[in-house]
């Protein structure tokens, strides 16, 4: 579904949204603005941009033009009103949620969380006086159980990482608006293009455009985009950071002053301006040169994922996969609805499990040790393919309850299907499960790890 603010088709704007070759020399691609501050015309042009009562650069801390592009093609490609772009898919994370919850407040939240957006919520937040209830994603009423007076916003992600467990973004999104807060998505493993997490309900998406936005593993990014959804005004004691006058810009509320803007505005204005998780104006001309690509790669990721997830449902050595684009999968009808341009490549599945987590480990050791094609990184959304053992990297920081409450065991292993011949992928895959030994004939491939949506 193309932009409303745009004529142009999916394809046309995440190669072009937000340039316009007007510079001296008229480059066609967007340039890389690799400059610390930026000259003002005047002392009244200065004073003005710092008041916010004019448009334009400061110091790269707070904008750059070359982010600034990034910024445009991200929130078109969603089809939101404004973006920020941030130094990392944590900062953006951290920033959407601090621009809504202070001290004291609220946030529900999904079991089914990156290890780190886990610490973050559980950990960090806890100490900085926000509290977070985490609930099962496809539990309804434990979303609405979970709400408080003092409650912010709903967070999730759209394609849970690393089981590949859709949301019912719709559902969640009615159960937020009906508490009065905004559905906050992690869209980072569909991205855009599999997914346009506003047309399901969503309000406010972020990105960590380390992954998939930019593809290649060579540029940290992160990237919140205010879907222009959630009237912020519509009561403003819920939230005063917004409604009430901000020092920092005189004549007003942020509400006041910006409109539908008012929430990135603080955002950038306050939250990345202050804590500084910039983002360089040298990765976001990567990450920009990663966009051009996007539908051309998530294609391809996409289908490959599904016949690897394929061959591995058909392994002896394999307990379970959880792809949702095997019919099996709780989530498949999900997928089919919300994902219609294919489901996620970052997905996972089980050795058998001996009993004993040192043994399971060691397990997953000796067939992680037989990849050559699959790389053993912790990162997802990459060119390369990628494998990692969650229960000791990316979510090791969890404790055995929340790691049960997330799915993952000590057999969990995650793969990132990268661009790679799937045949290639495969085959590096059946070789390495060869140390692997099989479960008894009667053993099912695919077993569901929570309740399905509904």
């Amino acid at each position: 579904m193309p932009d409303p603010r745009s004529p142009h088709a999916f394809a046309t704007d995440q190669v072009q949204a937000g340039y316009a070759a007007t510079a001296a020399h008229s480059p066609a691609v967007p340039a890389i603005h690799q400059s610390n501050a930026f000259e003002f015309p005047s002392l009244s042009e200065a004073r003005a941009r710092f008041a916010l009562r004019s448009e334009g650069d400061i110091y790269s801390r707070a904008a750059n033009p070359t982010v600034a592009v990034f910024e445009e093609r991200i929130a078109a490609l969603e089809g939101g009103i404004a973006a920020a772009g941030v130094a990392s898919g944590q900062a953006a994370v951290a920033l959407a949620l601090l621009a809504l919850a202070r001290a004291g407040d609220h946030i529900v939240a999904a079991n089914q969380l990156y290890g780190g957006t886990v610490d973050l919520l559980g950990d960090t937040f806890a100490g900085w006086g926000i509290d977070v209830t985490f609930v099962d994603q496809d539990d309804a009423d434990a979303w609405t159980a979970g709400v408080r007076p003092e409650t912010k916003a709903f967070f999730a992600e759209s394609v849970t990482n690393p089981l590949a467990q859709v949301l019912d973004t719709r559902l969640v999104a009615d159960l937020a608006h009906a508490a009065g807060v905004p559905l906050v998505i992690d869209n980072t493993v569909a991205t855009p293009y599999l997914q346009r997490v506003k047309d399901l309900g969503a309000d406010i998406s972020v990105h960590s455009a380390t992954k998939f936005l930019g593809g290649h593993g060579s540029a940290l990014g992160g990237a919140v985009v205010d879907l222009g959804t959630f009237d912020f005004g519509a009561d403003p004691d819920r939230f005063p950071q917004l409604s009430e006058p901000y020092s920092r810009v005189r004549g007003g509320s942020l509400v006041d002053r910006f409109g539908a803007k008012a929430y990135i505005t603080l955002v950038k204005t306050k939250y990345s301006h202050d804590l500084g998780p910039s983002l360089s104006a040298f990765n976001a001309f990567q990450l920009l040169q990663g966009l051009e690509t996007l539908d051309l790669r998530m294609a391809r990721h996409s289908a490959s994922a599904l016949a690897v997830a394929r061959f591995l449902a058909a392994h002896p050595a394999v307990a379970r996969v959880h792809h949702p684009g095997l019919e099996p999968s709780p989530w498949h009808t999900l997928a089919l609805r919300h994902l219609p341009r294919g489901a996620a490549s970052v997905f996972s599945f089980e050795l058998h499990s001996t009993g004993d987590a040192e043994s399971d480990f060691a397990q997953v050791e000796r067939f992680i040790s037989q990849l050559r094609v699959v790389k053993l990184v912790a990162n997802i959304g990459d060119a390369r393919s990628l494998v990692a053992h969650p229960a000791s990297m990316t979510h090791s920081h969890m404790t055995p309850s929340q790691l049960a409450d997330s799915g993952i065991a000590w057999t969990t292993v995650r793969l990132s299907i990268g661009l790679e011949d799937p045949a290639d992928i495969v085959d590096d895959l059946d070789t390495a499960l060869a140390v692997v030994a099989p479960a008894p004939a009667s053993a099912p491939s695919v077993i569901p790890t929570a309740s399905a949506s509904r």
